[in-house]
């Protein structure tokens, strides 16, 4: 049987570097760098974050238990204005913190991260306004071959 692409990436230790260097790059990038380094971003922003990708990927519900839903996280991240440069950048951030993390090459696991990431922030950009994002919409489940029914 094919592992997940949490335990193919290597556990909860492999996401935790790949938002830990998702988070270096963004604030490292010019445009990207103003939503990352607001001073009321929570204290541990980057485990929630590894959180919530290891369990899209197939980890542990921790982000779902501890955190929210897949709408809680959403609507954190609507009514911005238009971002469509910067889900560019953002996208572009994962793949590159995919390296320094030092995930596996792969090339149909890298497509796997690169296809959820992308399809996340197409996600998150089809809502214009909090109040327009669903309820309690569950955490994703992303497979190598894309998004999966829970």
């Amino acid at each position: 049987m094919r592992p997940t692409l949490f335990e193919f990436a290597g556990g909860e230790s492999a996401f935790l570097a790949l938002a830990a260097a998702h988070h270096a790059r963004c604030l490292a990038d010019p445009e990207l760098n103003h939503p990352f380094s607001h001073p009321d971003q929570h204290p541990q922003h980057v485990e929630r974050l590894a959180a919530y990708w290891a369990e899209v990927m197939g980890g542990p519900p921790r982000y779902s238990e501890s955190c929210g839903d897949h709408s809680t996280m959403v609507v954190m991240h609507t009514g911005n204005g238009d971002m469509t440069d910067l889900g560019r950048r953002f996208v572009e951030c994962f793949v590159g913190a995919a390296d320094d993390a030092e995930l596996p090459e792969d090339p149909e696991f890298r497509g796997a991260l690169r296809a959820y990431m992308q399809w996340a922030v197409d996600d998150v950009l089809s809502y214009a306004m909090p109040e327009d994002v669903p309820a309690a919409r569950r955490v994703p489940s992303w497979s190598w071959g894309g998004l999966t029914a829970r």
